[in-house]
């Protein structure tokens, strides 16, 4: 990963529908290499794909919130099969199995406060594995949508 690849990822991130012409004008290279190095990066599994963003309140989801679960018995098993479980879930936007005091965090949105509440007693309570959740409600969201390589951290340095 050099300076070339990290600009070539920033300006994807910021809008996957440029054209390789466009990008490799953006970044100074020739098409014939641009190409090449976005191939390269998802050859190396750097760019897994490419989607739309959306807002979920014009989707009528207009409440989001994290749900944090502790599960027992704690195995790879039972992680396993509450994960895929939930990835099914229409209100799941994203799963997270973290260390701490919880095993889980669920990122949902659903269109109001009682779509909340049934779905926290219809999924999460009818569920024998979790033992315990609790929920926050998202008031505001601010995320990068552009990830770069850190100084020091790049793949492969110091190995």
């Amino acid at each position: 990963m050099d300076s070339i690849d990290s600009a070539i990822l920033g300006h994807l991130q910021r809008d996957a529908r440029l054209t390789n012409r466009e990008l490799a004008r953006k970044v100074g290279i020739a098409p014939s290499t641009c190409l090449e190095r976005v191939r390269s990066l998802r050859a190396r599994g750097v760019i897994t794909g490419y989607h739309a963003a959306v807002q979920p309140r014009l989707l009528g989801r207009t409440l989001q919130a994290l749900v944090f679960a502790r599960l027992r018995p704690l195995s790879r098993d039972v992680i396993s099969g509450f994960e895929a479980y939930l990835a099914e879930l229409p209100e799941v936007v994203s799963v997270f199995v973290v260390s701490g005091d919880d095993d889980f965090v669920v990122h949902v949105a659903v269109p109001d406060i009682e779509r909340l509440h049934a779905f926290l007693m219809d999924r999460f309570s009818a569920r024998r594995e979790v033992v315990s959740f609790r929920s926050s409600v998202i008031y505001q969201q601010t995320s990068s949508r552009v990830l770069s390589p850190l100084d020091g951290t790049e793949h492969g340095e110091g190995e």
